[in-house]
């Protein structure tokens, strides 16, 4: 067996969603009345939201429940309705945290890790930004150390929680005795637009909120299944720029999403695949939901039989795409699939894209509770 070189790992994770569910096809056909005066639109609107892979969402935001005629994010005659990014931003400051500070209690609690022992606290969010920020406001409500390292990392996009892993992994190969808390928290249904394009339309079929965090450091015996961490890779694909665009507008954030994305994933990555694992075949894979297209084409590249697909399509099908934090729902869900079957040790990759386009990678490997800790290092796990 292939000794592993590192006993970095995922050791803890939490994560949390709003108290209000979005049914996908409840608000198809509140769109569809929104756009009743555009035929076209409304056509095009149901056939996205119905093929995109989503089943059911979570919002911060109780008026996207609303019928057509008083909700202020759908289609309207009358665009001053639209929640200006100051009224958006207000909502994210004030739903943001306790979010925040549900994921992170639960990942500490999962890591067996006191608020007193977090050395290092990234925070990830690209739908909102406040000061004194969401660091700030965690070192106060769970008792960090008014000194911990705080590392924001802001308006990076759907990859930023798997960079905040990769990073994090850096940290604890220096410092053996770090301990991260990542703390990814998006609404991203706040920066739904009020139009009935094409664009505004797709963007607004598939991202959900919710919030994820995670401890990660070097692994000790432990009672729960971790995964552990191997070599990560980052990389900027080339000519991507516009693809993928994430402004700040007048009522909210303006995204754009290319339908060449899919097309260009499956161009890229099967080689940055190889360049990161060489012969190793992942037999794991955590896929970052960005899109249904985005699985679809990376099962197959890579001929990934539909379990291996499922923990991304599960996430997808019943959070959406909540950008950064989504890595680690499936990561959540795909360590409960494993302990819950017994699954012996097994070795995988994660991925995440993000504006750019960004690729963010790392090597997984997902290590039982009667291994973990100590006995880890008689397992073929992460490999650096």
């Amino acid at each position: 067996m292939k000794q592993p070189q590192s006993n970095i790992a995922i050791i803890g994770i939490g994560t949390a969603v709003p108290p209000y569910l979005v049914d996908q096809a409840d608000t198809a056909r509140r769109l569809t009345d929104a756009l009743i005066d555009k035929p076209d639109s409304a056509r095009w609107g149901r056939r996205i939201f119905k093929q995109c892979g989503v089943q059911s969402r979570y919002t911060c935001e109780p008026n996207l429940l609303a019928e057509a005629a008083e909700c202020r994010y759908l289609p309207s005659s009358s665009a001053d309705k639209a929640p200006s990014t100051a009224e958006r931003m207000g909502i994210y400051k004030r739903e943001s945290v306790p979010l925040a500070l549900q994921a992170a209690r639960q990942a500490l609690a999962d890591g067996e890790v006191e608020s007193a022992d977090v050395t290092h606290l990234i925070t990830v969010s690209c739908t909102g930004q406040f000061l004194p920020g969401l660091d700030a406001a965690l070192i106060q409500q769970l008792g960090l150390s008014p000194a911990i390292t705080r590392i924001p990392l802001n308006f990076l996009g759907c990859a930023a929680g798997l960079k905040a892993i990769g990073l994090s992994r850096q940290i604890v190969l220096n410092d053996r005795a770090a301990q991260v808390l990542i703390v990814c928290v998006e609404l991203c249904t706040l920066h739904i637009q009020p139009s009935g394009d094409k664009e505004s339309l797709f963007a607004a079929s598939f991202f959900g909120d919710g919030a994820s965090s995670c401890l990660i450091g070097a692994a000790k015996p432990h009672v729960k299944p971790i995964f552990t961490l191997g070599q990560e890779r980052s990389v900027l694909l080339p000519d991507c720029a516009d693809e993928m665009v994430w402004e700040v507008g007048n009522h909210g954030f303006d995204l754009y999403l290319s339908p060449s994305i899919p097309k260009l994933i499956g161009e890229h990555i099967p080689p940055e695949v190889e360049r990161l694992c060489g012969e190793e075949e992942p037999q794991l894979w955590a896929i970052h939901p960005g899109g249904k297209g985005i699985i679809d084409i990376l099962q197959t590249k890579f001929e990934l039989t539909d379990a291996q697909i499922s923990h991304s399509l599960g996430v997808l099908r019943d959070y959406g795409n909540v950008s950064s934090a989504t890595i680690l729902f499936v990561l959540n869900a795909m360590r409960q699939h494993l302990h819950e079957n017994g699954s012996d040790a097994v070795n995988g990759i994660a991925l995440a894209f993000g504006p750019g386009l960004t690729a963010e990678m790392i090597k997984i490997a997902y290590v039982p509770a009667s291994l973990a800790g100590d006995e880890q290092r008689k397992t073929d796990g992460a490999y650096v």
